[in-house]
């Protein structure tokens, strides 16, 4: 479990196939003396496994699943990638509760900018705004982040990115077009799944909207 708060920007230094997916090297300076074997680590806001730690890097396998879901497939040589360490109990919770599993491969849209404000607008798939509220909490590449706005027929959001985050993150590095990680807020998919276990999809799709859990009282 994480907290969407980016704690360093790491750099690729190696990636290399093998039968279960990637071998992903990460170069590592302020968290890798907080790492050890069989910690997670959440990369641009997927959450990985360290297999290996050398004096100044630790070492991921990403499989098959991960890199379907993820842009962690589309990793190179000299990427930067945000990273958090997994939330222990004595940490404060920063941003909101975020798992590490990556629901959606968005696309940004947008970018403007006054000054070092930065709003970015964010295209997902049509199946996951139903779980994006306005004024709700949603991750990107790891960063925990406030919904600004929606565009329910356009399937896109918005947010809006301070100075420090936009120079602390790699989302310094996107431009549009470029894909980012999402993951959405868990408590959306617990609602849902609480409200409507055991009926059809298609009634849990059409039933769960934003001005629906407001009547219900969400």
């Amino acid at each position: 479990m994480f907290t969407g708060l980016v704690k360093e920007i790491g750099k690729v230094r190696r990636v290399s196939k093998n039968a279960e997916g990637k071998v992903l090297e990460i170069e590592s300076k302020v968290l890798l003396p907080e790492i050890a074997i069989d910690d997670s680590v959440s990369i641009s806001g997927a959450c990985q496994t360290a297999v290996t730690i050398t004096e100044d890097s630790f070492i991921v396998q990403a499989v098959h699943t991960t890199l379907d879901k993820t842009t962690l497939g589309k990793l190179n040589v000299g990427d930067e990638v945000n990273m958090e360490l997994a939330l222990q109990l004595s940490d404060r919770l920063g941003g909101h509760m975020v798992q590490g599993h990556v629901n959606d491969v968005g696309t940004i849209a947008n970018i403007q900018n006054t000054g070092k404000n930065y709003v970015v607008t964010v295209r997902v798939s049509p199946d996951q705004m139903k779980y994006i509220v306005k004024e709700g909490s949603i991750t990107i590449d790891g960063i925990s982040l406030t919904v600004s706005n929606l565009f329910k027929e356009d399937c896109s959001f918005q947010v809006s990115i301070i100075p420090h985050t936009w120079d602390h993150t790699v989302l310094r590095n996107r431009r549009v077009g470029s894909l980012i990680n999402i993951e959405v807020d868990i408590l959306g998919k617990y609602i849902e799944n609480l409200l409507f276990h055991g009926k059809q999809a298609t009634n849990a799709q059409s039933q769960m909207t934003e001005s629906w859990l407001r009547d219900k009282g969400f």
